[in-house]
This record gives C-alpha cells, structure tokens and sequence, in this order.
C-alpha cells in the first residue's frame, strides 16, 4: 500500500510530463481577416450629434415650438407639437440660424429665439 502510492504519483507526473512536445507553432488567432486592409484604410467613422438641449418655447402669437438642440451646433431638431415629427433644421456654421426648405427657421439657441414656420413670419419666442 504505501510503495503504490509514490508509484502511482511518479506515473502521473510522466504522462502529464510527455503533453505538448510538438515543436510546430500553436495558431491563437485563427485565419486572417480578409478586410484588414480596407478596415485599416478607411475614414475615421464620425458619430451623429446627440441632444445638447430641448427646449419649449412660447411665442408672441401664443404657439408653442419644441426644439431639440445638438451637439454639433449646426443642426437641431423642430417640431410643431410634443412628440410630433421632427423637422431637422442645419446651421451652415455654428452660431448661425437653424434653416430648413419650406421656410422654417431658428435663430439662436438660449432661452429667447427668433423662429419661422412656414406661412408665417419670424417672431420673438422665449422659454
């Protein structure tokens, strides 16, 4: 009983001993990507504006505006009604007004703006 034991251990030790003697390289990574080129090459992705600021606005003829302002400063998001679909308004330089086709228009970003929607002229709105 006590002479097996030892024996028992030192043939562990030899199997485990004879794992992995191959001398040819193990492959981790798996087969090379075939657009690794093209990845590599190509222009650095740019993501959309976010939301910097939503804001309501009250204006002199009593109408209510909703605007969501981005990130970029250049676009925001307009909308005639909570929740209605958004017309996207673009700035061609920060700073500028907001404008898009049909005659909507946003000047400023702060709590009082100028704003035009179609079939009316720009008046004064605040917050």
């Amino acid at each position: 009983m006590k002479l097996s034991l030892p024996m028992i251990a030192l043939a562990g030790v030899a199997l485990l001993s004879a794992c992995n003697k191959n001398d040819e390289p193990e492959v981790v990574g798996g087969p090379a990507d075939p657009m690794a080129d093209q990845l590599a090459n190509a222009a650095p992705v740019e993501l959309p504006p976010s939301v910097k600021a939503t804001k309501q606005y009250r204006c002199k003829d009593n109408s209510l505006y909703f605007v969501d302002f981005m990130t970029d400063d250049k676009t925001a998001n307009f909308r005639t009604k909570k929740g209605g679909e958004p017309t996207q308004l673009k700035a061609a330089e920060a700073g500028q007004a907001f404008t898009a086709e049909g005659g909507y228009e946003v000047s400023g970003q702060g709590d009082e703006v100028q704003i035009a929607v179609p079939g009316k002229k720009a008046q004064s709105c605040h917050v």
